[in-house]
């Protein structure tokens, strides 16, 4: 089996002809278009996400939307774990496969593995049709015989002693990122983040039901974007201009547009498209707010928008807190984008200081798990003369107090305390959070 790709030169690949299914025996159209969803992001830079809520998967009946999206989400989970069972079985191993191929036997181990209620029979048939059906009738007996193998084998399980590498393997990440986590939150809680990644994101209970926003759509932000949001809001009680710097999608603009109903609110982002989906978004959600929602890079605002009393600076990052809904992110990820990250994610949050007024307050945050992205990027920022002038730290644990005195968290104290990392939120999916993995810190400029 090919090994999963980890760099965006696995990107640069030759035209392939479009994949038109051939006359075979019929495959399922969730299989189907699982199939071609699962060719596209192995080919391309496309993301699971947006094609999942394309216009191809929209013409599916809703159970086979439903399935072809388990199958997407489920083989991109577990891939690195479903290419180390199906290597073994191969005769030779080394030997490149198709793309076709290779898409074709993870779908049926996948089913194989982790769908109890699909029968072996379907899973192992479609999957020999559609590397048919794909192109590649040579390759039904190879695909035949391996997930023949496969079904009469034990599923590996947990050796009494596992290493880190094992694990990594055994939960389908990458085995350096594991590593890297365990370096810095030791092996407990990777084990936590480990297992949630390979699960459909489930809402925690973070929020209380009652509370001011019942109105906010839990399946439109998820706990950890909307946690951000509440306490970017918490942290000034009366600002008169907020800057959402880096905005779309907008669920956090749309909690700052609840929490704060009466300041005028600028939120910005450098993409014209997804800005696009925010406006239809705020315009369906909040229709009697005005919210301003210009296209510009935070980095670069134009002087003439002056300067705001809160700012939210949830910057562009790796996204290896959000592995449960991303999983892709892990197959494409290389350490060195941490620190190209890293430069970009400096230059937004400089940018962004200089912008705030005396007295007022900005969180800057990411949905990364990574030191370089987070503390290092903050940390190197207040080292700036410039930019730190009159700047002190808002303790975080303050903000998720007043929250939950509030009513707005159910967590109890003790709970709230274990969100807190040297001053700063620190989200562990499925460690300290049932949601995504999020870093924030709040910073005040003296008045």
């Amino acid at each position: 089996m090919p090994k999963p790709r980890q760099d965006a030169a696995a990107n640069a690949r030759p035209a392939r002809r479009p994949l038109v299914k051939q006359q075979t025996k019929p495959v399922s159209p969730a299989r189907w278009a699982a199939f071609r969803v699962l060719m596209q992001v192995e080919t391309s830079s496309a993301h699971s996400d947006d094609l999942l809520h394309g216009a191809a998967l929209q013409k599916l009946s809703q159970p086979d939307r439903n399935l072809a999206t388990a199958l997407v989400m489920g083989v991109l989970r577990w891939q690195i774990a479903l290419d180390g069972e199906l290597s073994k079985l191969l005769d030779r191993p080394g030997q490149p496969l198709p793309d076709e191929v290779v898409i074709a036997l993870r779908l049926g181990a996948f089913q194989l593995r982790h769908m109890s209620r699909i029968p072996a029979h379907a899973a192992l048939s479609e999957s020999v049709e559609l590397v048919r059906a794909a192109g590649h009738p040579k390759a039904a007996g190879l695909v035949n015989a391996v997930l023949r193998k496969l079904s009469a084998s034990p599923a590996p399980g947990k050796s009494i002693v596992e290493s880190i590498d094992a694990m990594a393997k055994r939960l389908g990440h990458p085995a350096w990122m594991v590593r890297r986590w365990e370096s810095s939150y030791g092996k407990e809680a990777v084990l936590g983040i480990c297992e949630y990644d390979q699960h459909e994101p489930a809402h925690g209970k973070l929020f209380v039901s009652d509370q001011p926003a019942e109105d906010i759509d839990a399946n439109l932000i998820d706990d950890g974007s909307r946690l951000i949001a509440e306490l970017a809001a918490a942290s000034h009680p009366l600002p008169g201009r907020i800057w959402d710097a880096c905005a779309a999608p907008g669920g956090k603009t749309a909690v700052l547009a609840r929490r704060h109903r009466n300041a005028e609110l600028l939120a910005t982002d450098v993409s014209a498209k997804r800005l696009q989906s925010m406006r239809r978004r705020l315009e369906n959600e909040l229709p009697d707010r005005k919210v301003r929602i210009l296209e510009a890079d935070a980095a670069q605002l134009p002087a003439n928008e002056g300067n705001f009393d809160l700012i939210l600076c949830d910057v562009p990052c790796s996204g290896t807190g959000t592995l449960a809904r991303n999983p892709e992110i892990r197959h494409r990820l290389q350490p060195s984008e941490f620190q190209r990250q890293a430069v970009r994610q400096r230059e937004i949050l400089t940018a962004a200081l200089k912008r705030l007024r005396p007295g007022g307050r900005l969180l800057y945050s990411t949905c990364s798990l990574e030191p370089e992205e987070n503390e290092e990027v903050v940390k190197s920022v207040l080292a700036q003369t410039d930019a730190a002038a009159g700047l002190r730290a808002i303790p975080i644990a303050q903000l998720l107090e007043s929250l939950r005195t509030s009513g707005v968290i159910r967590y109890d104290t003790a709970h709230v305390q274990q969100l807190v990392r040297h001053d700063a939120l620190r989200t562990l999916p499925g460690a300290n959070f049932q949601g995504d993995g999020f870093f924030a810190a709040v910073f005040a400029r003296e008045a």
